[in-house]
């Protein structure tokens, strides 16, 4: 179960407020990250370099607190743990939502991430699954465009404090391997000090 958090000693709460009236009140980044060694690591190991990165992005997610709020009513809960719900193309170019729960170790995830994987691809239709909890990201891969920007589709009226994720394509440049990763998270949450730190935790994870 979530824990809620204490108004009474949370710093944020005047922020929290502030920007929970916002009609948009996410923010979004776009960052080149260096994919070099993970790239090798993933093709050296036998692994789909999807999931291997996949799983280095959930684990920076989870080691950050602030990435682990979300909003519930008038609250602000932490969750333990953040699953990522990827949207996964399918061979007619639709696309369904999928839920990956994310494990330390990268051999569990792995598995039952290629089971989901499965899973949507041979079940039609844009919702596979019921999404009963809110512990997640909501993932996107756009392998084709080395973009520089993204924006979101989004709701106003539908309640959602879930960081979005989105990666690009892979290019080479000056003998590296980049790839642009975009982060859309809820400024009443947090700042760009956290998605700074999810960007140099998701680094330090690619070059392990």
């Amino acid at each position: 179960m979530p824990t809620k958090i204490n108004f009474s000693t949370y710093p944020r709460r005047e922020h929290f407020e502030f920007f929970r009236k916002f009609e948009e009140p996410f923010f979004g980044l776009v960052v080149n990250v260096d994919l070099t060694k993970a790239y090798a690591a993933a093709k050296a190991g036998g692994h789909s370099f999807f999931l291997y990165y996949l799983h280095k992005l959930a684990a920076a997610v989870n080691a950050i607190e602030e990435f682990r709020y979300r909003i519930a009513g008038d609250d602000i809960v932490l969750h333990e743990r953040i699953d990522v719900s990827a949207t996964l193309t399918r061979d007619d170019n639709t696309f369904g939502f999928s839920l990956m729960e994310f494990h330390p170790d990268f051999a569990v995830f792995e598995q039952t991430s290629k089971a989901e994987i499965e899973r949507v691809r041979t079940t039609p239709g844009l919702f596979t699954r019921k999404f009963e909890v809110d512990n997640l990201i909501h993932f996107s891969a756009i392998p084709w465009v080395d973009f520089t920007s993204l924006s979101h589709a989004r709701s106003f009226t539908f309640p959602d404090s879930c960081p979005k994720i989105s990666v690009g394509k892979m290019t080479d440049k000056d003998g590296r391997k980049v790839m642009p990763v975009s982060v859309h998270v809820h400024h009443g949450l947090m700042d760009g000090y956290h998605v700074g730190q999810f960007y140099d935790i998701l680094q330090q994870r690619l070059d392990e």
